[in-house]
C-alpha cells in the first residue's frame, strides 16, 4: 500500500533541471494531476489549476501540483511528461 507523507511541504517537493528547461522551452505554467497511469504533467492550457493546488516554482514559471498527488511526489522530473512515439 501506498501511503502519503506525513510530514508533507511543497519545499519537499524538488523539480529537476531537465523539467525546468523543459518548462521554459514551452513557456507555459504546467500542472500536475491524476491520471489513470498516475501523476502527469500537462501544460495549464490542458489541464488548468484549480485552486486546492500545491503552488511550486520552476524557474520563471510555476507548477501546480494536485492536493492528491502532492504528498505522493518527491521529484518532479521528466517521467511525468507524457510523450508518444510515432511510427
Amino acid at each position: 500500500m501506498i501511503r502519503p507523507r506525513r510530514d508533507f511541504s511543497s519545499e519537499k517537493i524538488t523539480v529537476s533541471d531537465d523539467v525546468i528547461t523543459y518548462i521554459e522551452k514551452k513557456n507555459s505554467d504546467f500542472r500536475v494531476s491524476t491520471s489513470c497511469g498516475g501523476p502527469i504533467l500537462m501544460p495549464v492550457s490542458l489541464k488548468p489549476p484549480k485552486n486546492t493546488d500545491v503552488q511550486i516554482r520552476a524557474g520563471r514559471h510555476r507548477i501546480y501540483v494536485s492536493m492528491y498527488q502532492a504528498p505522493y511526489l518527491d521529484t518532479i522530473d521528466m517521467t511525468l511528461i507524457p510523450f508518444y512515439e510515432h511510427d
